[in-house]
């Protein structure tokens, strides 16, 4: 058995890179605790597999913002009237608005609202960038440039460079989390974020890969050397042992029944800033689950220090919380 103390990784580099195929394999892996089979050339063939079974939620784990100029503005007109769901966008002046989204609510657009002209003009655009993520969806003709729509891919330094009030909306991050599974319970209520979790399904946790044992995540409620925590280990340690046993004769997804909620369990969790802004309010303070409440006033710091614009209103909040 081992016991490991909850934590975070901020990968907000892919961004900054725009490695968008690298993000995505990156958290679409951490599902089958499969990043060992990351590499160079392995982006495009896995998401290409993806798509092809339909799992479109790994698609989710990236963030696409646009700007888009348009000649007429009856066509704006007909985009806000069915402006598709998952977009947030923003008007910028007469004719231009910003756009942002994931891969899945772009690939979404394509398939629902193709009679509208900015949808086609955007879909041309992105399958020139990201082929591997929107190479499926043309039409027998290809997407056709439309006469009077102007579309561009905005760099991370441009996003970056937003008004505060535009850039919590369409400016995203992506963080790793190491807790237990009563916290990401918890965390997917958040609905307007995106997640992808390690499964239990098909984690093996006898495998020599995962040290032939169970993760536990070391409790806040019990110190160390007390009667709560020793019997709480005890525990564990119990559970573990009939875990293993039916691994014995079972698949994965039986024996995980008796799995516990102090299982360690990986997370990446897809956001705006916005709201990791309201997930961080909510679970940082004094109502919230303990468990829940220790990550994230570990993660608040570093969410600071790197959008202070946005993050440190809530320090003086948190610091009586």
């Amino acid at each position: 058995m081992k016991i490991v103390s909850p934590g975070f990784e901020v990968l907000d580099d892919y961004f900054r890179q725009g490695r968008v195929l690298e993000q995505i394999e990156r958290c679409g892996r951490v599902c089958y605790k499969s990043e060992d089979r990351i590499s160079p050339a392995s982006a495009v063939p896995f998401i290409r597999g993806i798509i092809q079974r339909g799992h479109e939620s790994v698609l989710e784990m990236a963030q696409l913002v646009l700007e888009v100029e348009v000649d007429g503005e009856s066509t704006v007109q007909k985009f806000f009237e069915r402006i598709p769901r998952f977009f947030q966008a923003d008007r910028l002046g007469k004719g231009r608005f910003l756009l942002s989204g994931n891969p899945r609510a772009f690939r979404d657009a394509a398939r629902e609202h193709k009679d509208l002209k900015i949808v086609k003009a955007v879909l041309r655009h992105l399958v020139e960038v990201h082929p591997a993520l929107f190479e499926d969806l043309a039409p027998r003709h290809g997407w056709v440039p439309q006469d009077g729509v102007r579309v561009r891919s905005l760099a991370a330094p441009e996003v970056d460079a937003l008004p505060v009030e535009l850039l919590v909306r369409h400016r995203t991050l992506l963080v790793h989390l190491v807790v237990n599974r009563a916290v990401t319970h918890e965390l997917v209520r958040h609905r307007v974020a995106s997640y992808l979790q390690e499964s239990q399904r098909y984690c093996r946790y006898g495998e020599d890969r995962f040290g032939g044992e169970v993760a536990f995540i070391r409790p806040c409620f019990f110190e160390e050397g007390t009667a709560g925590f020793e019997l709480w280990a005890e525990a564990m340690e119990t559970t573990e042992r009939i875990y293993l046993e039916l691994l014995k004769r079972h698949s994965p997804q039986a024996a995980r029944t008796v799995l516990p909620n102090s299982c360690k369990t990986e997370i990446m969790v897809h956001a705006t800033l916005a709201e990791w802004f309201h997930i961080v309010r909510l679970r940082a303070s004094k109502a919230a689950d303990p468990s829940m409440r220790e990550i994230m006033r570990l993660l608040f710091p570093e969410l600071a220090r790197r959008f202070p614009a946005v993050f440190e209103p809530l320090a003086d909040a948190l610091r009586d919380a």
